[in-house]
């Protein structure tokens, strides 16, 4: 029988083994991780300068017998020096912080290079190892290093008592994944197929197996979260994946993914499914301030966690937010912190998009080291990813934050303030050449600049670690430490520019243009990557701006809900043209939606192209109502709305379907309720408003994006690149807006509504293309036309 092997890199198994004491956010060395991203090319020079006898970036490995499977260690040596009577290893570090604040190594470095001294003296018979520390500066450039000489049987001890702590993790490990593999054999899929979730689930298996990526386009309501789960979880059981990360951009898509799981595990499927929560959501405290001065969960976290997860992996196999909460608070541990820990041995990780894209949130022991694994990525609503990894990819900095955290310190850090100063200056050159926005070629020399203020500011603050710091400098040094880290990153697929803002505000932005590259960096860590979205329209544009592959896969699932259930309808005499806009237009709009809504009272939901649009209509709606006889209730969504504010709101459509189904109240579920929301907004997509609740949606324009620098300098971009600049800067992300909207209304095989599109623009050929193809037998015409199609909808069978 094959050997079971259970792997390990040297750095996981001594960060895991060794860690203690507390949670301590005051500048630690935890950013030194982060930082060496940017000081690749100092270890670089650092290994160059080391002479002949000086291996650098050496792989190591080890297999050790345990009982039952072996455990298997491996990594890479900074380097190794090997002369004819004495060898060494060297493990490099680069800070920003000063060299003489570090006076001793840092416990998990140590541990990491006595690792690597260990297997090498093993493997080549040497009776006693040299072990260097070398922490670089990476501003200056200058070196400190630490060094000690160990025998082996020392340093076999040593590592023989890490590797005895982590065996029990290890064969936990191992029993679990069988335990689960069987499970997995016996289940089928847990309900009769819907029309195309069938070919869903097929093309997701057979892209797993072939290790590629697939682009899928399915209508809500085919069932994609159970046909893209199901297969992906069939998969992991056979040895194609070994890890299953559901990524979401809402917290509602997160919860019809648990559902998936839950109903998978009625057949008997054993997996360790783990939510992530936001950390400002699942803190315990009201400020959320990780250091044990001010939260006692914080305090002594590292001494406690590795029980806590024992405790939970071995007694629980779905670990919710409840969950994670009630077992932070039995062992006293941060419930973020741990979620972070167990997500490491779950089998699904269900959790918002930035845990794994984003270089400032991503889950470091996934996706620090650059190594790839047995990952499975199911991306939904994968439409939002384009904006979302533009945010997550891009920089800015302003001139005004330079300013302000010059003056607060300017009396305690003279070196700082003067380093701020010169960062200022070259701002202040920059803006004295920009009258609205300016492309810049090259930034280098601020760059520079902002290396000397990170130094100057990582000092200022181990200088003042435990005492109480201004949050704007807090902040200001990770906004640099991002801006460096992003330049670090700077190819074709960026714009660089400066804007003087509307109200005064002078920023410098590094400006990521097309995401895919940076994704790509982290899909490739992984197997194989299925997108899935009911709005992916067009398809290029999103395999354009979310792969750089040439051979993905794409697969498009027609709807399965019966055509006569709905009736979409194009109204041709209005616009949202801004040179059309006037009294007259709002009046016509607010005829149409006060006509609409009389022909079969239910609630319906308006979405807008803005709120000043929305205001317009509503106050012609409004004057209306009290001049004629329209008894309609109006919702409004307001700017900025809290989670109470938005939940209130959908429950005022969903009492309709309550009083309908408890055969209540006749007046109440007679009420015509008209929601008015904007496009793009919480409102017009992941939410499901099934049967009465909803019965039509009315989408006043298309969606474009109002006219702006950032979205100028999108369509120069891509008109640069030969691509159609206004389409990908306007026309495809406001059309997505119309298609996510529309889809608000059916979302059940009972349910039934109409879609109207009031907007002339709709009825043009590029719009036209970007139609689902269900859309065909859209209907055109006028307010009368319309109407009398709308009555038609509501009196057939």
């Amino acid at each position: 029988m094959e050997e079971k092997v259970v792997r390990i890199s040297v750095r996981n198994l001594v960060e895991f083994i060794l860690r203690e004491g507390d949670i301590d956010n005051r500048i630690s060395g935890s950013m030194d991780s982060t930082l060496m991203q940017l000081g690749s090319k100092i270890h670089r020079k650092i290994q160059k300068r080391m002479g002949s006898a000086y291996r650098a970036e050496v792989p190591l490995k080890l297999q050790i017998p345990a009982e039952g499977f072996v455990l298997q260690i491996e990594g890479r040596a900074d380097g190794i020096l090997e002369e004819e009577d004495h060898v060494m290893i060297d493990e490099i570090k680069g800070v920003m912080k000063e060299l003489t604040s570090i006076t001793e190594p840092i416990g998990v470095h140590l541990a990491q290079a006595r690792c690597y001294a260990y297997i090498y003296a093993l493997q080549n018979q040497w009776e006693e190892m040299g072990v260097q520390l070398t922490y670089c500066n990476m501003e200056n450039e200058e070196i400190k290093r630490f060094q000690e000489t160990l025998n082996f049987q020392e340093l076999e001890h040593w590592f023989l008592d890490v590797v005895h702590q982590y065996e029990k993790w290890a064969r936990f490990r191992i029993q679990w994944r069988e335990k689960r593999n069987r499970s997995i054999k016996a289940l089928e899929f847990p309900f009769p197929y819907r029309e195309g979730q069938k070919d869903l689930a097929v093309s997701v298996y057979r892209t797993i197996l072939r290790k590629k990526k697939l682009f899928v386009q399915a209508p809500t309501g085919v069932g994609k979260t159970m046909a893209t789960i199901f297969p992906t979880v069939k998969a992991v059981g056979e040895g194609l994946g070994e890890k299953i990360f559901y990524l979401t951009a809402k917290t509602i898509t997160r919860t019809v993914a648990e559902q998936a799981f839950q109903t998978l595990k009625e057949q008997e499927l054993q997996m360790k499914v783990i939510t992530l929560t936001a950390k400002e959501k699942i803190c315990f405290c009201e400020e959320m301030e990780c250091n044990p001065d001010a939260c006692p969960y914080a305090k002594g976290h590292f001494d406690r966690v590795n029980d806590a997860m024992y405790d939970l992996l071995t007694t629980a196999d779905d670990m919710d937010r409840s969950t994670l909460e009630e077992q932070a608070k039995k062992h006293r541990v941060c419930p973020f912190e741990l979620s972070l820990d167990l997500s490491e041995w779950a089998d699904a990780v269900i959790c918002d998009y930035n845990y794994v894209f984003d270089p400032n949130a991503h889950l470091k022991r996934f996706f620090g080291e650059g190594t790839k694994e047995e990952y499975l990525f199911l991306v939904d609503e994968a439409h939002n990813l384009v904006e979302r990894g533009r945010e997550m990819y891009s920089a800015v900095l302003y001139k005004e934050e330079i300013l302000e955290v010059q003056k607060l310190v300017r009396l305690e850090a003279a070196k700082l303030a003067k380093a701020l100063r010169e960062c200022n200056k070259q701002f202040l050159e920059l803006k004295r050449e920009c009258e609205n926005y300016r492309v810049q070629t090259s930034v280098s020399h601020i760059a520079l600049k902002l290396m000397n203020v990170l130094t100057e500011l990582e000092d200022y603050l181990e200088k003042r670690r435990g005492e109480e710091i201004h949050s704007e400098i807090l902040d200001f040094f990770f906004k640099v430490r991002n801006f460096l880290y992003i330049y670090e990153r700077l190819d074709d697929h960026y714009v660089i520019y400066t804007e003087l803002e509307e109200n005064g505000r002078f920023k410098l932005k590094l400006a990521c243009m097309n995401p895919a590259e940076n994704l790509q960096e982290y899909l490739d860590m992984g197997n194989s990557t299925i997108f899935f979205s009911a709005t992916f329209l067009p398809i290029h544009y999103y395999k354009k701006l979310l792969s750089t592959g040439t051979d993905d896969y794409a697969i498009y699932i027609r709807s399965s809900f019966p055509v006569q259930n709905r009736r979409i309808l194009l109204g041709m005499d209005v616009t949202t043209k801004y040179t059309m806009r006037g009294m007259d237009m709002y009046e016509k709009y607010a005829s149409y939606l006060l006509k609409i809504t009389a022909e079969k009272r239910g609630n319906y939901l308006v979405f807008f192209p803005s709120y000043r649009f929305m205001e317009s209509v509503l106050e012609k709606v409004k004057d209306r109502m009290e001049r004629e006889a329209f008894s309609v209730k109006c919702l409004v969504q307001e700017p900025y709305m809290d989670e109470a504010q938005r939940e209130a709101f959908l429950d005022a459509f969903g009492k309709t379907q309550k009083t309908a189904e408890e055969g209540t109240n006749e007046e109440t579920k007679a009420e015509t309720l008209l929601g008015f929301c904007v496009l793009g907004g919480v409102f017009s997509e992941g939410i499901d408003l099934t049967r009465d609740s909803l019965i039509g949606a009315i989408i006043v324009g298309t969606g474009l994006p109002q006219v702006c620098n950032d979205r100028e300098i999108l369509k120069a971009y891509f008109d640069s690149q030969n691509l159609p600049g206004f389409d990908y800067a306007y026309r495809y992300p406001g059309m997505n807006k119309v298609l996510q909207a529309a889809g608000r209304v059916i979302r059940t095989e009972e349910d039934r509504g109409i879609i109207v599109l009031l907007d002339e623009r709709f009825q043009g050929t590029k719009n036209r293309a970007i139609f689902p193809k269900e859309w065909s037998d859209c209907t055109t015409g006028n307010e009368e036309t319309i109407l009398k199609e709308v009555k038609d909808f509501w009196q057939s069978p």
